[in-house]
């Protein structure tokens, strides 16, 4: 069988391509060990390559910025199943400010509007750090404020199982594949940015239950499938801060502890057959670069 993997930033976007390449190593690799031939995408136009190669495939999963993943994941999902989120879905998420409302009126607790004195400013479309800064000032064009919570910086790692269909996708009555809680290390600068640098998994912090119930709630709300990653911020409540309908750079160390492949569980859980749980033995520290290494 055939799996597209359409990894964007490797060609197309140097700034990020580091992490972009960790990513898609890690998929690749476990892809072709489970017996798949993995299909890339040439230099040419990213889109017009999926368009091409796509339907020779039996499957296909795009990894790229957020603003960009749901019209290229449109593209794999008129051709061949899509292993990933749903076009529709990763378009809602991508927008932060129409997500976190929609999490909000449905109980998830997300940071509130900016009040006075220092607030988180962010692109309302945005990809990681990226433009997230601390400021006393007005947001600019296409960016929002919000409260700034100090505190605790985690990511979960997890599958929703929902079963992928030619026209859409339908929860299958399994709750999502928990793979890992990762302790996220982000960087404040003096400038005021934000800054990601990497991190550590798996870890398992004191509220360990609340902050997998929280983005497990999160991504149910929000009608997420494929392998999806939920940043919190952990202080007197869980909050959810991000949530990315995409392969986030956690897997580079998650797939490092793990016995299961990956490339299994994404399949599995596109037809509502992921497992109830995985298995990690130790831990991994990585960063953005694709470093690596078992602790």
């Amino acid at each position: 069988m055939k799996v597209l993997l359409a990894e964007y930033t490797v060609a197309h976007l140097p700034l990020l391509a580091h992490e972009g390449a960790g990513m898609l190593s890690v998929l690749r690799s476990s892809f072709e060990r489970c017996g798949y031939e993995v299909v890339l995408p040439g230099p040419g136009d990213f889109g017009d390559e999926i368009a091409r190669l796509a339907p020779d495939c039996d499957m296909g999963l795009v990894i790229s910025p957020d603003h960009l993943l749901s019209k290229y994941t449109f593209l794999v999902e008129q051709a061949t199943h899509n292993l990933g989120c749903g076009f529709m879905t990763i378009a809602l998420c991508a927008n932060k400010v129409r997500s976190g409302k929609i999490l909000r009126e449905n109980g998830v607790p997300v940071p509130g509007e900016a009040g006075t004195g220092a607030q988180v400013i962010k692109p309302v479309k945005g990809c990681g750090s990226q433009g997230v800064r601390l400021s006393d000032g007005k947001p600019g064009k296409d960016e929002f404020a919000q409260q700034y919570i100090k505190g605790e910086n985690y990511s979960v790692s997890l599958i929703p199982n929902r079963v992928i269909g030619d026209a859409c996708a339908y929860y299958s009555g399994k709750p999502p594949v928990f793979l890992a809680v990762n302790r996220q290390e982000i960087e404040l600068g003096s400038d005021g940015t934000f800054r990601y640098l990497g991190g550590e998994s798996p870890v398992h912090p004191a509220r360990e239950e609340e902050i997998i119930a929280t983005a497990k709630k999160a991504v149910e709300v929000l009608g997420c499938q494929g392998y999806c990653g939920v940043d919190v911020v952990v202080a007197d409540k869980v909050y959810v801060v991000d949530v990315n309908p995409r392969i986030t750079t956690s897997l580079v160390g998650i797939a490092a502890c793990m016995q299961e492949e990956i490339a299994t569980l994404l399949v599995e859980a596109s037809k509502g057959n992921g497992p109830a749980t995985v298995h990690l033995t130790g831990h991994a520290r990585f960063d953005t670069n694709g470093k690596v290494t078992r602790v």
